[in-house]
């Protein structure tokens, strides 16, 4: 098993990544089959092509979003970050969304991500 600071190390890059709004490195550190969830809920982006696609969608609408990490927990496979994200304005003329706080749930499978849900 891999030590926890490596998952940490990934979870950070894949932020850093979110943050530059590149969608083809951040699903770099994904498994092919990876998905984004809502908590107990519906994925909301299948498979690492179906991230890619949504995140380049998210970017493209809000240009300036970027996501804070406040605090940090590792444990056997997952890392949990609590994120401040902030939006800005949108491109499609849509309001505003106000700064939220999301709790996210990163799964490891071996060296990389295999599933990120949020808890909002």
């Amino acid at each position: 098993m891999m030590p926890d600071s490596t998952r940490l190390a990934i979870a950070e890059q894949m932020i850093a990544h979110y943050n530059a709004q590149d969608a083809d490195a951040y699903v770099a550190l994904m498994t092919d089959d990876a998905c984004e969830a809502n908590y107990r809920g519906a994925v909301v982006r299948e498979g690492k092509e179906g991230t890619r696609g949504g995140l380049k969608a998210a970017f493209a609408k809000w240009p300036e979003n970027k996501a804070e990490i406040v605090d940090r927990q590792v444990t056997d496979n997952y890392v949990v970050f609590r994120e401040r994200v902030t939006r800005g304005p949108a491109t499609d003329g849509s309001e505003l969304v106000e700064p939220f706080d999301v709790l996210a749930v990163y799964s490891f499978e071996g060296e990389k991500c295999s599933r990120v849900e949020f808890i909002r």
